[in-house]
């Protein structure tokens, strides 16, 4: 069993002794007061706003606040939660406890969360028993005989991440952890490695009509009127060539793991210290699942009982209708009966491990729920609305996908939420795009674009946390190595839909 400190260092929270009191001019006084100062601006503020009137502007600051304090204290979960009680003022500080409770309490009984929650932790659970098996550990020996230098290294992890289309959540902990090992020693940065595999998860889910990207946005472009019902899935794969932040992500991708395009900023830190023979991040312990009881097997074993319950895995989701929960839900059932008909592992052992799993699972969870909560908070000052309505006067034909994806973009980052955001936003987008007698599968096509950056470049978004997790750094060194790689593909995206506004037109 993990002691609570390794369970504080796999969950990605940074030890207690993280260098705060060593800055100079801290101190938990000078904190204190500065938050209290902010939170009281706020809730002034909450006395500009007339009952049943339009918050404005001042709906974009919580979220602005979540990224400032974020960036400060490179701590996502207490940087959501700031922002959450700055909307809570602002909203109504006179109910400050009672709106968050309500929150909370909404968050928990949400069936999304719920089913994020289950699929975490069991998805936890049964990578932990892949690793204490020694499955993880022959298949990066059977990969380290045939892979024998760092460009091949990156290569493989991004064409693993191809391969693992069916969901970004699988994408991010299967992958991440089967190459971790390889990575190592090849000193190459956990920071990278997250890269590359946050960079092939929701980017290639949009891009593949067999993803649970696609059944979800299939069914909500039915919903709001985009298609005729059962024409859903048609519309979404008509969508796909104008997907521009997919493609560019992985244009991008493969151009640093081929070497092309050079490390910059914190990322040429990030691997300067791995190339010094530390790929795991200052601070911070090895971060991940428990490997300290790993039973050894022959390789080829080792690797039947790795590729075995990944098929199991996705063949099982692809059967319920693309549902990761059965299919994490049948994998793990296969793969204690396997383990346990081998005598690899008792079934106490098993149980154990599907349970230190999901502790692992515990801190990235609690930053989706945080997400989610951001998110009600955004909806009831009406941020979304806002934003669309303000560049509605500026909108053409020729320029509504790229302003649709830049609002977007920048929405679902604010929001964390890839996917809930757009049940407020398209409503009014494919009304407006109607309208305007714009091509359908190219607006579909900014949107899914916007969707899936934000779910790549959002520090708390789920998959740029889990793929953090994985990888073994936190969401924050995940984040702050992978923005200008990000920012580069949605440049591209961006002119992209330029182009393509005026040429479709």
């Amino acid at each position: 069993m993990m002691t609570d400190d390794t369970l504080r260092s796999d969950s990605g929270i940074m030890p207690m002794n993280d260098g705060l009191k060593d800055r100079p001019g801290w101190s938990p006084l000078n904190s204190i007061l500065g938050y209290g100062a902010i939170l009281a601006a706020f809730a002034y503020m909450s006395t500009w706003q007339l009952e049943g009137g339009s918050y404005g502007v001042l709906s974009l600051l919580p979220s602005l606040l979540i990224v400032l304090v974020a960036v400060k204290t490179k701590r996502p979960l207490e940087s959501i939660f700031a922002g959450i009680i700055a909307g809570s003022l602002l909203i109504d500080p006179t109910s400050l406890f009672t709106s968050l409770g309500d929150l909370s309490m909404n968050v928990v009984q949400n069936e999304t969360i719920a089913w994020i929650v289950l699929v975490c932790g069991m998805m936890g659970g049964l990578i932990n028993m892949l690793e204490r098996g020694g499955s993880v550990l022959s298949f990066g020996e059977v990969l380290a005989k045939r892979i024998k230098t760092k460009r091949g290294t990156m290569l493989t992890t991004s064409f693993l991440g191809l391969a693992v289309f069916i969901d970004d959540y699988l994408n991010s902990l299967a992958v991440s952890a089967s190459m971790k090992t390889l990575t190592d020693r090849f000193k190459i940065s956990r920071e990278k490695l997250a890269f590359l595999v946050d960079s092939t998860a929701a980017p290639v889910c949009i891009l593949v009509p067999i993803s649970t990207w696609a059944v979800y946005f299939g069914a909500l472009l039915e919903e709001n009127g985009a298609v005729a019902d059962g024409k859903g899935m048609s519309l979404y794969i008509d969508s796909i060539p104008y997907m521009a932040y997919g493609w560019a992500a992985l244009i991008v991708v493969f151009l640093v793991a081929m070497g092309v395009l050079k490390d910059f900023g914190p990322m040429k830190k990030a691997e300067e210290r791995a190339r010094k023979g530390q790929p795991i991040p200052d601070g911070l312990e090895d971060q991940g699942f428990d490997t300290s009881n790993v039973r050894r097997t022959s390789t080829m074993v080792g690797l039947m009982n790795f590729l075995l319950p990944v098929a199991v895995l996705i063949v099982a989701s692809i059967y319920y209708e693309i549902d990761l929960l059965l299919g994490a839900l049948v994998a793990s059932i296969f793969t204690m009966v396997l383990y346990f008909s081998q005598r690899l592992m008792s079934f106490g052992e098993l149980t154990d491990s599907m349970l230190d799993g999901f502790k692992v699972m515990l801190h990235p969870i609690a930053v989706v729920c945080a997400g989610f909560m951001v998110k009600a908070i955004n909806d009831e000052l009406g941020m979304t609305t806002y934003i669309i309505d303000t560049i509605t006067p500026y909108l053409s034909p020729e320029l509504l996908p790229a302003l649709v994806f830049a609002t977007m973009a920048a929405v679902v980052f604010s929001t964390g939420s890839s996917w809930g955001v757009f049940v407020v936003s398209l409503p009014i987008v494919i009304p407006m795009a109607q309208a305007m007698d714009m091509s359908m599968p190219l607006t579909v096509g900014a949107l899914l674009s916007a969707s899936a950056f934000g779910s790549h470049a959002c520090f708390f978004n789920d998959s740029t946390v889990l793929s953090s997790t994985g990888s073994g750094c936190t969401p924050m060194q995940h984040a702050l190595t992978q923005i200008p790689y990000a920012t580069i593909g949605a440049v591209l995206a961006f002119v992209s839909f330029i182009v393509m506004g005026y040429t479709i037109t």
